[in-house]
Order: structure tokens, then C-alpha cells, then sequence
């Protein structure tokens, strides 16, 4: 390790680490416009410029490697007078639209611009006029005037996709970001250039002008739309007090994890959150509801175990079938290994999600399911089964997840299964299927609950909720450990379980 001192704070570095990685891990921010973590540095916007004792002149710490003994000062006098500089150059030709920029309270330049400067613009001529909204392709829309030539979206699609759809054009104070030879952006990873830009420039469609920045909750989660589940922010707005129904997710960004996703995540990931609020099922429906008088999803565990219970007792345990489903979690799925295959001793267990896609060559996957690997590491049979198959000798039929309309019409899956006596649905969204059902109970999505995804490459992780369900649906986990309790085969079992942590200590 490299010993150095910044800001008179002696801290060790690995040899090849740049003065701004070494500042940062220490808790000492540089400031920073052109620099990004997965790109080879170029020192363009000389923010990140540092006084290094012994040079005559600042270095730019982005791209200067730290050294045994190095003394750096990054806060000095001279330092900071620098930055004054730079940024009144920037700001210059800079448009100043920060009150309907999307980019505002996000925007590195204004923060930068409010921690060091300050000052009002000195020049008297006119600011360049420039393109406003240049479509760029994949719902991207450049606007010039903003942008700072940090040139971080043509390094992404030179490096990360090797498309090399961007690139700068003119020369000097004319030079401008532009589509190389009329080519749109067109890849898997467009959407990260409006993550990457470090100011309004580049804007998504997707989330443009519709809220601001600063009234967005950032939590952690894993991405179900594949079996890569990358590491992402789910960002959405708490609602407010007086509205129920408010709260309401806005965008999903990339959460940086060297094991999986690095910086980035595919468009699926990114604009596929749409199925958190598309067709909810927010209430109990379907005809046992009714005959039940059924009002909450933890109603149904009683009717649903006596039920269960009659069928064990005589014998009659091959004629119920279970349905699961691939986005349950790994503790999801190991309680019901032990309510189903265990302790009732059900041989039909299936498991069904969505469709296979075409995968990209990065970070999508064919598999668009975050847990298949965790299902058969459970010993769950992932071969596909068929309407007829299921409803074959039922009484009992028990789906989990919405997935089945996604293989098969919603009028065949009623024609098929109209001899079965019970149907149960346990899904957080319901278009159609439900009708195929006699009760359908509302459950939640992966980000509304907390659990754990084992994933293509064998990585068990595990996630908290980063979005409020509707106040009527219930994990899976939890209708599970009440169900085991009720069937009462092996109720102590089921008694230490208070939440999907301590199922998680319990599994093997």
C-alpha cells in the first residue's frame, strides 16, 4: 500500500489508485464532472485539479496516481480559486434553466457551482444558441446548451456497448456532442447515457418533466426482470398522507456491483417497472370470498388449511396441486417445500414464470425470472406442465404468481380447469386471470417485501422493500408460515418465524 497524506489526513492507497479514488475512499470528495469509475480517465473538465506539494502547477487528480509520501491539498486557497475559474468558463455558455432542468438537484455543475462559486454571470454579450431537443434515439433527447463536452456518453458507447453511435464534432468553442454519420443511439444500455451525463444534456423520456429529483425516495433492490438481478435504486414518490393510493414508483437507476451488474443495467431492467402498478389486484375477489365472507388476505388461511387437512387425512393429498412460481423468493420457496412437499406430502408441485427471452450478450439474460436458479437449488421441478396435467385428478388446485396468462389464454386456462372443485390465486396483479378462479388473493411484488434471490451466477442476495404495497396485499412468505401453523402437521416448526429474515436463518 502507497501511504499519502490528503487535507492533512494520512491515508494508504493501493499502487495505480488516482488521487481522486484514494480522496474518496476516505470520505474527502472531489469534486468532478468528466471523470466515471469505469472509464479511462481524460482530465477534460479540470474541476477535480489538485495542489500537490512540490509541482509548480495543479494536477488533475483524476489522472494522477498517488505516490509514498505525497502531500495533496485539495481544499487550498489556490485550489479553489482554480475551480471559481473553471466553473465561470462552463457557465459562460451554459443555458440557465436550472428551474425546469430534469437534471436539478442532481446536476453536478450546480452543486459545484453553489459549493464554490456563487458569482454572477460577468459577460454582456449573448450565450451561443444551440439545439434544444435533439432526438438521439432510444427516448434520449440532447439539448446543447446544457451540455459541458465531458464526453462520458461517447466513452460509454465507444467502451461499454462498442457501438459508437455518439461522438464530438467542430472544433473549439463550436464543438458539440452529435449522431455519428445520422445514426440514433440504438442498443440494450441507451438509457444509462441520461444516468451517466452529469447534467441536464442528455434527458430521459421516460422521466422527463414528470417530478422533481429532490421528492423521490432512492432505496436499494434487485431487479426481477431476469436472472442476472442487477443491483438497482428503485426510486419513487411516498405519496401523500391525505391520498391513499399516491405513492407511486418514477424511475429505477443502476446500483453499482462489481459482482454482477458493475455501473450499469439493460432497458428492460430500467423502464420495466411499469408492472408494479399495471392491473393490481388490490382486494379480494372471486366467489369463496363471497360465500366465506372473507375481508383480508390472512382470512383465507383458515378455510384454505381445513381444507388441506381434510385432504391429508384421507388420503387424498395427490388429488391438490400447487403451482409456484419463480419470482418467489428463496425463503418463499423453501416455506413452501415444507408446507407442501413435507408436511402434507403433495407430489404436483410446479413451477411457472414468465417467458424466456432473447438475451444481449451482457447483462440480459434469456431467463426472465430472478429466481430459477434459487427454485431448483430448493429441488423444485422447473420443467413446464401443462392445464390439462394440473387439472388431471384435482380437487385442489393452488397457483402462486401471475404468471400462467403469459403461457396460456385466460379462457383456456377457465375451460381447462372448470371440473377442478377449488381454485386459488395468490398474485399481485390480475388481468383477466383471476376469472378463471373461484378466490384470488392480492400479494406483493419482490420490491414491496424483503427476501432473498439466488442468481444465474449461484449469488444468493438479499433485499429489502423499497416501495409501500397496497394495504390489502400480503407477502407470500408470510401467508405461508400462517398456513403451516394452521395446517398444524408441524406447528412448531413455523412459530419462529416472524419475519423473512428468520426463515432465512433457518434454511439450509
Amino acid at each position: 500500500m502507497v501511504s499519502l497524506v490528503i487535507n492533512g489526513q494520512r491515508i494508504s492507497a493501493a499502487p495505480g489508485t488516482t488521487i481522486l479514488e484514494a480522496a474518496r475512499e476516505a470520505g474527502i470528495e472531489i469534486p468532478h464532472l468528466c471523470y466515471h469509475p469505469a472509464f479511462p480517465p481524460v482530465g477534460t473538465c479540470r474541476l477535480c485539479a489538485v495542489e500537490i506539494e512540490g509541482l509548480p502547477k495543479l494536477e488533475p487528480a483524476c489522472s494522477t496516481n498517488v505516490k509514498e509520501g505525497m502531500v495533496v491539498r485539495t481544499e487550498s486557497p489556490r485550489v479553489v480559486e482554480a475551480r471559481r475559474n473553471v466553473l465561470e468558463l462552463l457557465l459562460a455558455e451554459h443555458a440557465m434553466d436550472c428551474p425546469i432542468c430534469d437534471k436539478a438537484g442532481e446536476c453536478r455543475l450546480q452543486d459545484t457551482y453553489q459549493a464554490y462559486s456563487l458569482a454572477p454571470g460577468v459577460y454582456a454579450e449573448d450565450k451561443t444558441r444551440r439545439g434544444k431537443k435533439i432526438a438521439l434515439g432510444g427516448g434520449l433527447l440532447l439539448d446543447r446548451e446544457r451540455c459541458v463536452l465531458c464526453t462520458r456518453c461517447v466513452r460509454f458507447l465507444e467502451s461499454v456497448t462498442k457501438t459508437s453511435e455518439l461522438g464530438v464534432f467542430e472544433r473549439g468553442d463550436r464543438s458539440e456532442i452529435g449522431c455519428v454519420e445520422g445514426r440514433l443511439v440504438d442498443n440494450n444500455y441507451s438509457g444509462c447515457l441520461a444516468e451517466i451525463c452529469p447534467v441536464g444534456a442528455i434527458t430521459d423520456s421516460d422521466f422527463r418533466f414528470k417530478t422533481r429529483a429532490w421528492f423521490l425516495e432512492a432505496r436499494e433492490t434487485i431487479c426481477p426482470l431476469c436472472g442476472r438481478g442487477c443491483a438497482v435504486f428503485l426510486e419513487s414518490h411516498p405519496g401523500f398522507p391525505r391520498v391513499p393510493g399516491t405513492a407511486k414508483a418514477y424511475r429505477v437507476r443502476s446500483r453499482r456491483d462489481e459482482r454482477v451488474n458493475g455501473h450499469w443495467i439493460c432497458n428492460v431492467g430500467r423502464y420495466g417497472y411499469g408492472y408494479l402498478e399495471k392491473s393490481r389486484c388490490r382486494e379480494l375477489a372471486g366467489p369463496l370470498a363471497k360465500t366465506l365472507n372473507l375481508k383480508a388476505a390472512t382470512d383465507v388461511v383458515a378455510p384454505l388449511a381445513a381444507e388441506l387437512r381434510a385432504l391429508k387425512y384421507k388420503g387424498r393429498q395427490t388429488r391438490v396441486a400447487v403451482v409456484l412460481s419463480d419470482w418467489l423468493t428463496n425463503e418463499e420457496l423453501f416455506l413452501a417445500g415444507a408446507v407442501f412437499r413435507r408436511d402434507l406430502e403433495i407430489g404436483r408441485c410446479h413451477l411457472v414464470g414468465p417467458r424466456d427471452g432473447s438475451p444481449d450478450g451482457m447483462l440480459l439474460t434469456a431467463e426472465r425470472s430472478p429466481n430459477r436458479a434459487g427454485a431448483k437449488a430448493l429441488g423444485f421441478n422447473t420443467e413446464e406442465t401443462t392445464l390439462e396435467a394440473l387439472a388431471r385428478d384435482t380437487d385442489l388446485l393452488i397457483v402462486f404468481g401471475p404468471f400462467l396468462q403469459d403461457r396460456f389464454r385466460p379462457a383456456d386456462i377457465a375451460s381447462a380447469w372448470a371440473g377442478v372443485k377449488t381454485k386459488v390465486l395468490f398474485t399481485p396483479r390480475d388481468e383477466g386471470l383471476g376469472a378463471a378462479f373461484d378466490l384470488v388473493v392480492p400479494t406483493v411484488w419482490p420490491a414491496e417485501k424483503d427476501g432473498s434471490f439466488t442468481n444465474c451466477q449461484g449469488l444468493i442476495r438479499s433485499f429489502s422493500p423499497a416501495l409501500a404495497p397496497p394495504p390489502s396485499a400480503v407477502p407470500e412468505w408470510r401467508l405461508l408460515t400462517a398456513l403451516g401453523r394452521a395446517v398444524g402437521l408441524n406447528p412448531s416448526f413455523y412459530i419462529p418465524f416472524r419475519s423473512a429474515g428468520d426463515v432465512r436463518r433457518a434454511m439450509p
